[in-house]
């Protein structure tokens, strides 16, 4: 499976090569557009059957992570392997219930934070604060990419496990 979601990267042109601005700010020469992926319907397959391989075994209640990067793959994962799902919200809403999180989530349950592409870890740290303030538990924190550049020092004190590595796909 592996293997056909990074051809199929290649295929979507989903990571490239230029001068780019990230979210956390920073300048890069490396870019990754994964949401050319996690929309495709082959690409949303194979990152869910990924995603699931990852996580079995550690009896997850949900799925969830930070919007946007993780809502499709949430979905995905939702779809294709039952597990009920939520989507953080960057700022709860000002009307209605005012959530932050929408969704599916208890307090106690054990959930695996999923997101696109992991730079500084920022967004999964955020998607982590909310899951742990709503009383679940944080099980595993996994991103189809990993642009090594500190999110695996962020993430320590949990089970984060990317898809890929930047140098993986580099060098492919």
């Amino acid at each position: 499976m592996k293997e056909e979601l990074l051809k199929l990267l290649k295929e979507q042109e989903a990571f490239r090569f230029g001068k780019f601005t990230l979210s956390s700010g920073k300048q890069s020469d490396f870019y990754v557009d994964c949401r050319k992926v996690t929309l495709h319907p082959q690409g949303a397959r194979l990152i869910a059957g990924l995603v699931l391989e990852k996580i079995k075994g550690l009896k997850a209640d949900a799925v969830g992570g930070l919007t946007l990067g993780a809502d499709p793959i949430t979905s995905s994962v939702v779809v294709l392997g039952g597990l009920p799902g939520f989507i953080v919200r960057k700022k709860a809403k000002e009307h209605g219930t005012k959530q932050r999180i929408e969704g599916l989530l208890q307090p106690g349950w054990r959930v695996v934070i999923v997101e696109d592409v992991a730079t500084t870890g920022a967004s999964a740290l955020e998607a982590i604060e909310a899951a742990e303030a709503a009383g679940a538990e944080v099980v595993k924190v996994i991103s189809v990419v990993d642009r090594e550049e500190g999110a695996a020092e962020a993430l320590k004190n949990y089970s984060f496990d990317p898809i890929f590595k930047k140098s993986e796909l580099i060098n492919s």
